[in-house]
């Protein structure tokens, strides 16, 4: 009945091992299946390193040009700033060309107006001029018919002839007057082709210019387009390696996790192990007894 009873107990504890054993193997088979999780989590927290450090380069890069962008939009705008006050200087000067336009126009209908009225008393002496030939053919007609009048006549014709040649200077001066009028006439239509000239070309810069600042405001207008995405791109990256933080912090708090889950699992085994250990010393036991 000893021996049975033993055999009973042996049975029980060899079913009991088996089926620790079974647990065990379970165990293990969890263990290595958290090992393997956990090998593949190191992975992909390196993987996650990696994408995160490449990032931080292209994310470098990005301040970079989002930098050189930045000072080239302030030079641009100092560039802006500097063509409107060239800009607002020639307006100034084509106002003053304007002005002295319109002021050379009024001096040159001022003495149009004169030089018509030198014309008049041009014309005038002309036909004084005649009048005073005609006068002059008369007294000769006259000396030749009267001989005898010839001794009273004399201080008239000299009176006559003296006036005749004042008339000539006044004249010969009209003349001289009136080329000098045409020639600063000339002169004045001259100075105000080059002055619409002048006009013309400052208009054709004046073109320019603002042909040229709305290039610039264009450019500005495209930086600040590229600036915008920049600066969108930079916050969607920023956000994605928060949320990479976040993974890796799940990670991390996972793997600690599995670090107590394995440190409990090492216990139970050493638990077993000294389970087992009883449970050879006490089949040992049992075999002596019942030799």
């Amino acid at each position: 009945s000893i021996i049975r009873r033993q055999r009973q107990e042996l049975k029980l504890l060899i079913t009991e091992l088996k089926d620790r054993d079974k647990e065990l193997n379970d165990m293990v088979a969890v263990h290595e299946r958290h090992i393997q999780a956990w090998e593949d989590d190191r992975q992909k927290i390196l993987t996650l390193a990696q994408r995160c450090s490449l990032l931080t380069s292209e994310l470098n890069e990005r301040n970079a040009i989002i930098k050189s962008l930045t000072e080239k939009l302030k030079l641009l705008e100092s560039q802006h700033n500097d063509s409107k006050i060239i800009l607002e200087n020639t307006q100034q000067k084509f106002k003053e060309l304007a002005q002295k336009v319109s002021d050379s126009s009024v001096h040159c209908q001022a003495l149009e107006e004169k030089n018509q009225s030198l014309h008049c008393s041009i014309l005038e002496l002309s036909s004084k001029t005649g009048q005073l030939q005609a006068r002059e053919q008369e007294l000769l007609t006259m000396l030749q018919l009267k001989d005898k009048a010839l001794i009273e006549t004399t201080d008239q014709i000299t009176e006559v002839t003296s006036k005749f040649k004042t008339l000539e200077g006044a004249l010969h001066a009209a003349k001289l007057k009136e080329f000098s009028r045409n020639r600063e006439h000339q002169d004045l239509k001259l100075t105000l082709n080059d002055i619409v000239f002048q006009i013309n070309k400052m208009k054709d810069v004046l073109s320019e210019k603002m042909k040229e600042s709305s290039k610039h405001q264009e450019e500005i207008s495209h930086l600040k387009q590229e600036n915008g995405c920049l600066r969108s791109e930079l916050i969607l990256a920023v956000e994605e390696a928060q949320r990479k933080d976040q993974l890796y912090q799940f990670a991390k708090s996972k793997q600690m996790r599995i670090e107590k889950e394995l440190s409990s699992l090492r216990q139970v085994c050493v638990k077993q192990q000294w389970d087992l250990h009883f449970l050879h010393v006490n089949l040992d036991s049992s075999q002596e007894s019942r030799q």
